[in-house]
C-alpha cells in the first residue's frame, strides 16, 4: 500500500460571503440591528473559515463546521469527471470552481468552491485520479 501524501489544502474564499457582508454591514449601520448584523457577519465568516480542503494523492477530505466539526472523504478513484467554472464575479478575484462528477452514493457532485489556482488545482486532482486508479486498477466503465 502506498503512502498518503498531501498535496495541496486550502479553503474558499471570504469573497463568496460579499454580498451578505455588504447587506448586513449596512443594517450594522443602524443601531437596533446591529448586534444581529455582527453576529450573522462573526458567524458567516466563521463557516467559510472552518471549510478546510485536503487533497492527497487518494482522496479529497473535507472539514467543515464551526461548533461541531464534520469530516467527508472522498475516495479519488470514485472521481468520474473534474470542471473548472469561473463565474464573473469570481473571475475578478482570480478565483474558481472546482467541480468533481463521482460514482459516490453520498457525495455525487463535490463543489470546491472559490479558491485561488482553480484550474490549476483540477489538473493536479485529475492526475491523482488517474495515478489512484492506476495504483488500485480501477477502471470506470461509461454506458450509453
Amino acid at each position: 500500500m502506498r503512502a498518503e501524501n498531501l498535496l495541496w489544502s486550502g479553503t474558499p474564499s471570504q469573497v463568496i460571503n460579499f454580498g451578505a457582508f455588504v447587506i448586513w454591514g449596512l443594517l450594522a449601520c443602524t443601531l437596533v440591528l446591529a448586534p444581529i448584523a455582527l453576529f450573522v457577519i462573526l458567524w458567516k465568516y466563521l463557516v467559510v473559515k472552518n471549510q478546510v480542503y485536503e487533497l492527497t494523492n487518494q482522496r479529497l477530505k473535507m472539514h467543515s463546521g464551526v461548533l461541531s466539526k464534520r469530516i467527508e472523504e472522498l475516495e479519488l478513484y470514485r472521481v468520474r469527471d473534474t470542471q473548472f467554472e469561473q463565474p464573473f464575479f469570481l473571475r475578478l478575484f482570480g478565483l474558481g470552481n472546482v467541480i468533481l462528477l463521482t460514482t459516490d452514493t453520498t457525495s455525487p457532485e463535490v463543489i470546491v468552491p472559490a479558491i485561488p489556482n482553480a484550474q490549476a488545482i483540477r489538473e493536479q486532482i485529475r492526475d491523482a485520479v488517474e495515478e489512484t486508479r492506476d495504483s488500485k486498477r480501477v477502471r470506470v466503465a461509461e454506458l450509453e
